[in-house]
């Protein structure tokens, strides 16, 4: 991670733009950096790890048992992490620019009408999540099996481990250009609001173009690491269930803990225990019912949160539609020019209502894994866990791309294609970029939060699912 900081840096400096670029050209100059980033990243790691996990340093605390093929094996999972890394950035790049034909078969259907374009948009984003599935899917395997998972599990869920950090070693240069987005929308607006010259607003709109793009690279980054880091969490998950129930045990009169009913551990063997142990005890598989209602639930939660985040923004919008048509009518000489607004009544709503609306949603990410442990156990809550991973990381990239795609199918027609700005091939785009803004701004995404935010939570009161669960089991029958 520390050499991918100073490797970052030096790859924003490598990027480098002519007068009059085209956007392929730009998005090449933004590669550029991120490539050169990557590729040192890549040389120096090797060198990193040879030295951090050679044998002189391997500890009885950590008896990985390294040689050189499996150093060489470790360098190599941190590679596939940014590899894969990679792989996100161009199918985010392939599915939300417009130099591509998906965004520009999207801006075609804005001939026939808004509806058309919201479809269009729809299904680009759906397909646009299989490039990246399938990499993770990828990534996971490979890591997992060159870290010696398949033999010890816990290695290769150091391996992935790795393989997250491969893959947000970048992370500098890439959240800068993720960043990037935003200032460029933003002075784009400028430039119309204050009345600059055509050519201004036409380099305005190129930049705004790369940003939507490179916002929708930075989301599949986060949600990417998100999604590798996922088993990882599993597993902390797991140990820390291991050391409530070894609390347990030690302040129990018979000094053992009862996993399941009637099902009695010694303080020993839970130290013991390996993660496969844990899986036996709690029956997590498929055919368990109660980790597959768990794995439905955390499925539903990712629904459910980005359908109560983009109800708060339609909300939030009414809102400040209904302020500005009131100043327009109560604040005399606005109409004219010879007033300012009130902007900052404007302002206030919004943030105001953006803290109310998340209350919600923030005590469902909460409650809910909580609440499952109690009644239905530890590994219903794994299920909860695996569901909410899966089903948020697809749904994350789907929001994040299609919201991307709508944005620039208008932008390419605001540069001339299909009859151009203010045409109706123009006003259909506008509504697809108007329904993509909170699907890539707001709802897409808070998933990555909500997949973390749900694991840390299970986590924290692992030891609270353990026995609490039994008891309420009693309770019931």
């Amino acid at each position: 991670a520390a050499l991918g900081v100073i490797f970052s840096i030096l790859g924003i400096y490598l990027v480098r733009t002519k007068e009059g670029a085209s956007t392929v050209s730009l998005l090449k100059s933004l590669g550029l950096g991120v490539n050169v980033s990557a590729a040192l990243i890549a040389l120096a790691s090797g060198g990193l790890v040879w030295y951090l996990l050679s044998n002189q340093m391997v500890t009885e605390k950590f008896p990985i048992g390294l040689d050189t093929g499996m150093a060489i094996r470790i360098w190599v999972a941190i590679l596939v992490g940014l590899l894969v890394g990679i792989i996100i950035g161009k199918a985010a790049e392939y599915y939300t620019s417009y130099d591509y034909k998906p965004t520009q078969d999207i801006a075609a259907q804005a001939e026939t009408g808004p509806a058309t374009v919201v479809i269009a948009g729809l299904s680009i984003g759906q397909l646009s999540t299989g490039i990246p599935v399938v990499s993770i899917a990828i990534g996971i395997l490979v890591s997992y099996g060159l870290a010696g998972g398949f033999e010890t599990p816990i290695q290769g869920l150091y391996g992935i481990g790795l393989a997250a950090v491969g893959m947000l070693s970048t992370l500098g240069i890439t959240l800068a250009t993720d960043a990037y987005g935003p200032i460029a929308d933003n002075a784009s607006g400028n430039a119309t609001m204050s009345g600059l010259p055509p050519e201004v607003r036409e380099r305005t709109d190129k930049l705004d173009s790369i940003g939507n793009t490179t916002a929708a690279t930075g989301k599949g980054f986060a949600i990417g690491s998100a999604a590798l880091t996922g088993l990882a969490l599993v597993a902390s998950y797991v140990e820390e269930v291991r050391i409530g129930l070894i609390r347990i045990a030690e302040h129990a009169a018979n000094g053992m803990a009862e996993v399941v009913p009637d099902v009695f551990v010694t303080v020993q063997q839970l130290k013991d225990a390996s993660i496969a142990d844990f899986v036996k005890w709690y029956d997590i598989n498929l055919m368990n019912p109660k980790v597959l209602a768990g794995a439905f639930i955390g499925a539903m939660l990712a629904f459910v949160f980005c359908a109560l985040i983009n109800m708060a923004v339609g909300r939030n919008a009414g809102k400040v539609v209904e302020e500005v048509r009131r100043q327009w009518h109560e604040i005399p000489g606005l109409m004219e020019g010879q007033t300012k607004p009130n902007y900052a009544q404007c302002v206030y709503i919004a943030t105001r209502a953006a803290q109310r609306e998340m209350i919600l949603p923030a005590m469902l990410a909460i409650i809910v894994p909580i609440l499952v442990g109690i009644i239905l156990g530890p590994g219903a809550v794994m299920g909860v866990l695996f569901g909410g991973l899966t089903t948020g990381f697809v749904l994350a990239i789907m929001l994040a791309n299609a919201g991307g795609a709508w944005d620039n199918a208008k932008k390419y027609i605001e540069a001339g294609a299909h009859g151009g700005k203010g045409s109706d091939a123009h006003k259909a785009g506008v509504v697809g970029d108007t329904v993509g803004d909170p699907l890539k701004d707001a709802s897409g995404p808070s998933l990555n939060i909500l997949i973390k935010l749900m694991a840390m939570v299970s986590i924290v009161f692992a030891g609270v699912a353990g026995s609490v669960s039994l008891l309420f089991a009693r309770w019931i029958g």
